[in-house]
C-alpha cells in the first residue's frame, strides 16, 4: 500500500508494506516523573520522516491506559501537530504540559506472524546454540551473546532432569520392596494353610487347638500385610503423580519460556542490527528506502518485539510460580511419604508381634504312632540314610517307641514337640519328606467332609479362605 505525504518541502510515498493504518487519540495521566512511560523514535532529526513509539514501559499510564503499542506514529500532542519535530522536542511538549496529556497517533494494525522472517528463525537457532556453550567459546566463534543468555532457569531444567531421575529410582526401589513384602506375606499365608490342617486332622484336641492357633496368627499376618500394602498405595501414586504430572509439567513451561526468550532476544538483535544499518547510512550520508518510506519495517519489528517481551514476561513468572510450588512439594513431599511408608511398617510389625505373642502354643504334644496320622504306610522315619543305616535307624527309633509303650501302659503314649530350635527332633527332616503328600492336598476349599470341618459342637475349625488380591490390584504396579 503507498500513499502521499506532505512534508513541508517535498512528497514521498510511504511503503506499509499491507499493513492497515488508523487514527486515534487517547489522554493519559503522567506519573510522579512527570512522564506517561513511552520511549521515542524517529523525527527530524534522523532520515525517517515520522516520529513512532519504540516502547512503552510497564506499570507507567502508557501501559495501564493500554492504547498505544510500539510501532504506534505520533501526529500530535495536546491538539498540536508534531510533524517535523524532533523526538527530544516533542519528549519537553509532553512534559511542559500541566495536568493530563492528549496524544493523537496513527494506529499501526501490525500481524506478528508478519515480521517472524527467516532472519528471526535463523537467529533463534543462533540464540539456542549460544545458549549451551561458555562465553570464551561463544566469543572465540564470533557470536554474540545477549544479556539473558545462561538463564538461572535452564540450571533450574537440569536440576529438574535429575530431580525426576531420583524420583524414578525411589518409585522403581519401591515397587520392588512392596513386591518383595507382598511375597512375604503369601509365605505368612501359606505357613498358616499348613498348620492349619494339620490342626484338622490332629485327633488330639490340644494338639489340633495349637496348630490351628499358630496357623491363625500367620494367616493374621498375611490380613495386616495386606492393610499395610493398601496404605502404601497413596504413596506410589502421590510419587508417581509428581513424577509423570508435576515434573514434565514444569519442564514443558520451562521449554516454552526458553522458547519465548529466544524468540524475544532474536527481535531485539534485529532491532540493534537495523539502528546500526541507519548509522552507517548516516555516516556516509546515503539515503535508507525503509527510512524515506516510513520506516515500517523497523516499527513492524518492534512490535513484533513488543509481543514477543510480553509472552516471555508471562512464561517467566509462570515457570517461578512452578519451580517455587515443586521445590515446596518437593522438600515437603518425600518426608511425608518416608512418614507414611515407615508408620505402615512399624504397624505390621507391631501387628505381627502382638499375633505371635498371642499364639504361644509349644510345646505341643502329638501322637508319633504311624497308625494315627498315617501319613506315608510306605516308609520309615529316614534321614537320608542308605542301606543298613536307614535299616538301623528306623529299627532303633521303632523299638525305642514300642518300649515306651510297653513301658508305660497308663496310657502316655505321647512325646513332647518342641521348636527345632530348642531340641533336635529325631528324623524331623524325613517326617516332612513324608508329609509332603499331606501338606500338598492341604486344598481347603475341597474340604467337605464335616467331620474334618466342625467339631462336636459344630464350631467350625478350618474357615475357607478368601481369594488373595494379586499385588498387581492393590498397588497399581503392573
Amino acid at each position: 500500500m503507498m500513499r502521499n505525504v506532505y512534508d513541508e518541502e517535498e512528497y514521498f510515498e510511504e511503503d506499509t508494506l499491507g499493513m492497515k493504518v488508523t487514527s486515534g487519540s487517547a489522554t493519559f495521566d503522567k506519573n510522579d516523573k512527570n512522564m506517561i512511560g513511552i520511549s521515542i523514535g524517529g523525527g527530524s532529526t534522523s532520515y525517517c520522516p515520522c516520529l513512532y513509539v519504540v516502547q512503552v514501559f510497564d506499570n507507567t499510564p502508557a501501559a495501564k491506559e493500554g492504547s498505544l503499542a510500539s510501532g504506534d506514529e505520533l501526529v500530535g500532542v495536546n491538539g498540536k501537530s508534531v510533524k517535523g519535530f524532533a523526538k527530544a522536542e516533542v519528549a519537553r511538549l509532553i512534559q511542559s504540559s500541566n495536568g493530563p496529556v492528549t496524544i493523537n497517533y496513527n494506529k499501526l494494525h501490525a500481524d506478528p506472524k508478519q515480521g517472524k522472517t527467516l532472519d528471526i528463525i535463523l537467529k533463534k537457532v543462533k540464540h539456542k546454540v549460544v545458549e549451551n556453550i561458555s562465553s570464551s567459546a561463544a566469543d572465540a566463534l564470533g557470536l554474540s551473546r545477549a544479556i539473558l543468555t545462561n538463564d538461572s532457569l535452564v540450571k533450574r531444567h537440569n536440576e529438574l532432569e535429575r530431580i525426576a531421575s531420583m524420583y524414578t529410582g525411589l518409585v522403581n526401589h519401591s515397587k520392588e520392596v512392596l513386591k518383595a513384602f507382598f511375597s512375604l506375606s503369601q509365605v505368612h499365608k501359606e505357613f498358616g494353610d499348613v498348620f492349619s490342617c494339620i490342626g484338622v486332622r490332629e485327633p488330639l484336641p490340644r494338639a489340633s487347638d495349637a496348630f490351628s492357633k499358630f496357623g491363625n496368627a500367620h494367616r493374621n499376618m498375611e490380613k495386616y500385610a495386606i492393610v499395610a500394602l493398601k496404605k502404601l498405595k497413596p504413596m506410589i501414586n502421590d510419587l508417581n503423580t509428581y513424577l509423570t504430572k508435576a515434573v514434565p509439567d514444569t519442564k514443558l513451561t520451562i521449554k516454552k519460556y526458553l522458547n519465548a526468550k529466544f524468540e524475544y532476544l532474536s527481535y531485539c538483535l534485529k532491532v540493534k542490527e537495523m539502528d546500526d544499518e541507519e548509522y552507517s547510512y548516516a555516516a556516509v550520508r546515503e539515503p535508507l528506502y525503509r527510512l524515506e518510506t516510513g520506516n515500517y519495517e523497523y516499527r513492524l519489528v518492534l512490535r513484533c518485539r513488543q509481543e514477543a517481551r510480553k509472552k516471555f514476561a508471562k512464561l517467566r513468572a509462570d515457570v517461578l510460580v512452578k519451580i517455587e510450588l515443586l521445590d515446596n512439594k518437593h522438600v515437603q513431599d518425600t518426608v511425608i511419604q518416608l512418614q507414611k511408608f515407615v508408620s505402615a511398617i512399624a504397624m505390621f510389625h507391631t501387628n505381627c508381634y502382638e499375633a505371635m505373642q498371642s499364639a504361644t502354643v509349644f510345646p505341643i504334644e502329638v501322637d508319633l504312632f504311624e497308625k494315627t496320622f498315617n501319613y506315608n504306610p510306605s516308609g520309615r522315619i529316614n534321614d537320608g540314610l542308605d542301606g543298613e543305616e536307614a535299616r538301623t535307624a528306623n529299627v532303633g527309633f521303632k523299638d525305642v517307641v514300642e518300649t515306651n509303650a510297653d513301658g508305660s501302659r497308663n496310657g502316655q503314649q505321647l512325646t513332647s514337640v518342641y521348636a527345632l530350635d530348642d531340641v533336635p527332633l529325631l528324623g524331623a527332616s524325613s517326617f516332612f519328606e513324608d508329609s509332603k503328600d499331606l501338606f500338598s492336598s492341604a486344598n481347603l476349599a475341597n474340604l467337605s467332609n464335616p467331620q474334618l470341618q466342625t467339631t462336636s459342637n459344630s464350631e467350625p475349625l478350618l474357615e475357607k479362605p478368601a481369594k488373595t488380591p494379586s499385588v498387581d490390584d492393590l498397588l497399581d504396579l503392573s
